[in-house]
């Protein structure tokens, strides 16, 4: 039985440099092209002209803290936490997928929709959280420049500086197409990595085995195995990459015709992410493996030179290479999310489209976040290695709010229509949900009561918080209505429609389980916000 659908809408799109051509890195897409792929070579043109979203916000992903957490993991703990990013790839898909599709679908970005779908508290808790974490997280890749820097002996001053001017100028010509190959030109670049693995070339059975085989290093204090698991998750699944996503498949013009296509891209993305995270876990385990500063990481400056002890200066310099590389796409995104996100909750122009005389507060968040940031590495006497700590300790505590409100929205019928999500997604979703909030308690706790939070805590935290993820899972699909009709919708219907207006939306339908989980989310971000903020603010001032 066919479903009945309205006709596609008009959109809702909130700047209209957002519709027309679809001008990628490599290929055009006309904006009336609806027409059939039918040729493998038609198909592989039209693959060609949507990739660039799914790719950029992966291996940006893969930046400074990604290459300081995988690395630490590979010279602590031999390859023993491979297992992790193999879990981690269904994660990956899963979120990334559902704000492709709201991009694709609703032409509206990530902190607009939780605006209008749940009140002006939560859209002002979207955009300030991001803020914050993205402004710290931006002072991650300028260090790691500043790491890199230092260990080719190149000016740090000068260095940074020429890093900043880069990514500004690269994303203020008013041309997308410009934009989006330097930034494929840097995710040519992550693949420096590859020769680094071959040159230190890792015992390969050992690297699939533990890639397969969930295990624990032995002898290992379990406390600090689980925050660097957390560190692992928090830098491989980051809030800013479902903003920064949604938004850049909007700006790209990618429309739900085009939806497979854009879920390649993001498979393309997914594999380059993890094949550059296990080439650094792999090789850093093999280059210390047996020598002194095995199981004593200090940062992925030391790692270069530890690469060069071991297979030579050449590959010391690739993998510093890389490393900058990694934190210039790094700030690019983390920056832009942040540009966006403000761009859509207050109505401006946000566009790369626009040049910067007709975007200025687009602009201005943008250039404002990569000067604060550079200034502050370069600012002598900067509590660098706090903002890091606090970058992946904030990140652990506002990652399961981002995931509650991506799911609720792609189960608003009225914002995703026929493309809202099923019964298994809505499963594994809300798992996946339940793991964050366990491993962000384990985290805070960490935090707040490092001394407090030994093996038998984590345990009880672990089987206590496993026993309400399954329930909670049972639960999401008792509560499902029974007898569901699965209808088949026109395929060209649902390939065609778009979310209306905002104005035109009617007010969100929240269940009253949702709005109870929703207060019990709020009081814990803020006792949980609170309580980490004030740890590092003590800290600093301790420090002091």
């Amino acid at each position: 039985m066919n479903a009945t659908i309205d006709r596609p809408n008009a959109g809702a799109v909130l700047d209209d440099k957002h519709v027309g051509h679809i001008r990628g890195a490599f290929g055009t897409i006309l904006h009336h092209d609806n027409g059939p792929r039918q040729s493998w070579h038609h198909r592989l043109q039209t693959l060609l002209a949507i990739i660039g979203p799914g790719l950029i916000v992966m291996v940006g992903d893969n930046d400074a803290g990604a290459f300081g957490t995988y690395t630490q993991a590979g010279q602590n703990y031999g390859t023993t936490l491979l297992w992790t990013l193999l879990l981690l790839i269904p994660v990956l898909y899963v979120n990334q997928e559902m704000v492709l599709r709201l991009g694709a679908v609703t032409g509206v970005g990530h902190a607009r929709l939780i605006l209008e779908r749940f009140g002006k508290f939560w859209g002002a808790f979207s955009v300030i959280d991001l803020f914050l974490l993205n402004a710290l997280t931006i002072v991650t890749e300028f260090i790691g420049i500043a790491l890199a820097l230092d260990y080719l002996g190149v000016s740090k001053a000068l260095g940074v500086s020429l890093s900043a001017i880069l990514i500004m100028a690269a994303a203020s010509t008013g041309d997308f197409r410009r934009f989006e190959r330097f930034s494929m030109a840097l995710v040519a670049g992550s693949l420096l990595l590859i020769p680094v693995f071959l040159a230190i070339h890792p015992p390969m059975a050992q690297i699939a085995r533990d890639f397969v085989t969930p295990q624990l290093p032995e002898g290992a204090k379990l406390s600090d195995v689980m925050l660097l698991i957390i560190a692992i998750v928090g830098t491989t699944v980051a809030p800013w990459q479902l903003f920064f996503q949604q938004s850049y498949v909007i700006d790209k013009r990618i429309t739900p015709r085009f939806m497979a296509y854009e879920r390649a891209d993001l498979w393309l993305g997914i594999v380059l992410v993890i094949v550059g995270a296990v080439a650094m876990m792999a090789f850093t385990a093999a280059a210390f493996a047996g020598k002194p500063e095995f199981g004593n990481f200090t940062d992925a400056g030391a790692v270069a030179a530890g690469l060069q002890q071991s297979a030579g200066r050449a590959v010391g310099v690739m993998f510093a290479l890389a490393l900058i590389d990694a934190c210039i796409i790094g700030a690019s995104a983390v920056s832009l999310s942040t540009a966006y996100a403000l761009g859509d909750v207050l109505s401006m122009k946000h566009s790369l489209h626009r040049k910067p005389s007709d975007a200025k507060g687009f602009y201005v968040v943008y250039f404002g976040l990569i000067v604060l940031a550079a200034g502050l590495v370069l600012t002598p006497g900067a509590p660098l290695g706090l903002l890091t700590n606090a970058v992946q300790t904030l990140a652990g505590v506002l990652l399961p709010s981002a995931t509650v409100f991506l799911l609720l929205l792609c189960n608003d019928k009225d914002v995703l229509g026929p493309w809202v999500n099923g019964r298994g997604l809505n499963v594994f979703t809300s798992a996946v949900i339940g793991v964050l909030v366990i491993l962000s308690i384990i985290l805070t706790a960490s935090v707040m009561l490092p001394d407090a939070t030994d093996e038998n805590v984590i345990l009880a935290i672990l089987g206590g918080g496993g026993v309400l993820v399954l329930l909670g899972a049972l639960a999401t699909v008792a509560l499902r209505t029974k007898g569901e009709i699965v209808k088949k919708i026109d395929p060209e219907l649902r390939a065609a429609w778009r979310m209306p207006p905002l104005s035109k939306l009617p007010p969100a339908k929240l269940s009253k389980t949702s709005r109870l989980w929703m207060i019990v989310l709020r009081l814990y971000l803020v006792i949980a916000g609170g309580l980490v903020l004030w740890r590092i603010v003590m800290l600093a001032l301790t420090a002091q």
